[in-house]
């Protein structure tokens, strides 16, 4: 992997211009941020005229389309912003158009799981493919910035020139990964949002079924990952760690499994998967921890089959 700069340049493909198929989250905001560094905004696709020009008036310039044309490619380059199940169906539709349209384009995906193979078919044709993945959530409420924002790149030699310059125009960092490195980057990127959405929310959940209101429940959350995370990037992984597992706690531990045996029991599997992985990767003898933890929910399991078994 190489991880480049962000010093920003006025771009070589500005003037040509993109067109963005698929104006949703990923696309808008991309639009938008580029017209604001200077580039032309050309064809606006999505599947209906009504959303590509709500499309275009939040990216702010283009043409709105409701069906996709061979006036996409008035642009050098072509941003295919679609879910990834929808892709292929976009490949095989630009293919159609031929060779002399699709001569000397750049055609990019936005997928971050999928790496640019999907895009094979428009080479024969004389286009230049990659895949550009921002590595940022969008909410669709605002566009957010993208300033020293990773973005993944990989494809053809040409494309990936095209993809740094989109990236460094952003403020970003372009990061060159292997085609094949794209799914487990992307679990990478799972894990650090929405796994982590998910269990911040688990304790939310519970901290509410002890009576509080969720309103409370974030307040009593929220700051303690945050400091956390803060811990994270001051003090690194290790000094950071806190809780029963650092301190090797386990009777706090057993009790803790004991009151999640009363809630569903993906809560119990997920305590129980989390304590594993940090013992793998925070503690000194992760062999042993692991055993120790192993012991603790044997034994929580054997409780609540007697205490099943006598009901």
């Amino acid at each position: 992997m190489v991880l480049q700069g962000a010093t920003r340049y006025p771009s070589i493909v500005t003037k040509s211009g993109i067109s963005i198929i698929g104006a949703g989250r990923i696309g808008r905001a991309l639009g938008r941020r580029l017209r604001e560094q200077g580039w032309k905004i050309h064809s606006v696709v999505t599947r209906s005229q009504r959303t590509a020009r709500r499309a275009v008036r939040s990216i702010g310039a283009g043409r709105a389309s409701g069906d996709l044309s061979p006036s996409v490619l008035s642009a050098s380059v072509i941003l295919i912003s679609v879910p990834d199940s929808a892709i292929f169906s976009i490949v095989n539709r630009l293919a159609t158009f031929g060779k002399t349209d699709l001569q000397s384009k750049t055609v990019f995906h936005t997928s971050g799981a999928l790496s640019s193979g999907v895009l094979a078919q428009l080479r024969p044709l004389g286009a230049a493919v990659g895949s550009i993945h921002p590595l940022q959530t969008f909410s669709g409420v605002g566009i957010p910035s993208l300033e020293g924002r990773i973005f993944a790149v990989e494809g053809d030699p040409a494309a990936i020139r095209v993809a740094r310059a989109i990236a460094r125009a952003l403020g970003g960092h372009p990061l060159l990964l292997a085609a094949s490195s794209k799914p487990l980057y992307h679990a990478a990127a799972a894990i650090s949002a929405g796994h982590a959405l998910a269990l911040q929310e688990t304790a939310i959940r519970i901290f509410i079924s002890l009576g509080m209101k969720r309103q409370e429940a974030l307040k009593a959350a929220l700051p303690l990952t945050r400091q956390v995370l803060e811990n994270l990037e001051h003090i690194g992984p290790r000094a950071a760690w806190t809780g029963p597992l650092a301190r090797a706690d386990y009777s706090v531990i057993a009790m803790h499994e004991g009151a999640l045996k009363s809630l569903p029991m993906e809560y119990l599997d997920a305590y129980r998967a989390v304590n594993r992985i940090a013992a793998r990767l925070l503690a000194h003898d992760p062999d042993s921890v692991l055993r120790e933890l192993a012991r603790v929910s044997s034994k929580t399991d054997s409780q609540s089959r007697s205490i099943g078994a006598s009901a």
